[in-house]
């Protein structure tokens, strides 16, 4: 990890939630730099930021539904924003799409919705206007329990990043729970079934919960139950109990087959397989 990147790192470790203003004075320090540093650490998913659309280009199912329009349901907005997308040779930007009825917050909308469709690309960028940046969960995992410097490496921090990572590591620390032992039982010991104090039987019911929340019928995305658990669970703890319960025919887990239908952020939250896409839906037996 670069310097200045475990710099700005550690200036979040200071902020409330692990969350600023991209604009805030934490950040000055980092003038020219602070785009590329906030990038490069969004692309290794070690921080998120708030996003917007940069620049789009239509995509040939986009051009194929503009050839016939009346097969495929969408809106008469949508469709002018297709055609407008379509006119230019090359990319083209949300203020170059020209039309007077709709507003700057509208139009991002439905780029959004067109993209998510698979019927443009969009290209996004960080926000302009009242932008955030913050630690994700991977971020916070590899502060707390990967990071370390490089051999030779001496950057200059601060007592007041030094104070930052102290605190960080005492909180996180403290509010981890250790690992129960999967060991085979002794006749003074029951087997364990718990991870980080939650039971199989207790994702179960979660899983049940959220779908009916949801309204998924028996058909729960991941990213629903990541949301719900990842923390207090890591990502590999969660994966080996929804193997465990898939094992003892309580769950099913099926692929995604139209990624094109969720997010790009939703869909790397399923668990990759060996033989090419990966796990994503959840059905309770």
């Amino acid at each position: 990890m670069e310097t200045n990147e475990l710099k700005f790192l550690l200036k979040l470790l200071g902020c409330p939630d692990y969350r600023a203003s991209y604009t805030d004075s934490t950040f000055n320090s980092f003038k020219k730099d602070k785009n590329k540093i906030c990038r490069d650490l969004g692309d290794r998913e070690l921080v998120d930021y708030s996003r917007e659309i940069a620049a789009v280009k239509i995509l040939p199912p986009g051009k194929a539904l503009l050839q016939e329009p009346t097969k495929v349901a969408i809106a008469d907005k949508e469709l002018k924003v297709l055609e407008k997308i379509s006119k230019a040779s090359a990319k083209i930007t949300p203020s170059e799409i020209k039309l007077s009825s709709l507003k700057a917050t509208e139009k991002e909308a439905i780029l959004k919705t067109l993209d998510e469709r698979g019927l443009i690309e969009a290209e996004l960028k960080i926000k302009k206007a009242k932008a955030e940046v913050w630690l994700t969960e991977r971020g916070i995992e590899c502060l707390r329990d990967d990071y370390s410097p490089n051999k030779g490496s001496n950057p200059v921090i601060s007592l007041e990043l030094l104070n930052n990572y102290v605190r960080f590591l005492r909180k996180t620390l403290r509010d981890k729970p250790e690992p129960v032992s999967t060991s085979a039982p002794t006749k003074q010991e029951s087997p364990a079934v718990t991870i980080i104090n939650l039971t199989d039987e207790e994702i179960l019911q979660t899983i049940r919960k959220l779908d009916r929340e949801f309204g998924t019928d028996n058909y729960l995305p991941i990213f629903h139950l990541r949301q719900k658990l990842q923390p207090p669970l890591s990502r590999e703890e969660l994966d080996k109990a929804l193997y465990r319960l898939e094992e003892s025919d309580q769950i099913e887990l099926s692929t995604l087959a139209e990624p094109g239908d969720y997010a790009p952020e939703q869909v790397d939250t399923g668990i990759p397989q060996i033989s090419g896409g990966s796990l994503f839906f959840i059905t309770a037996i």
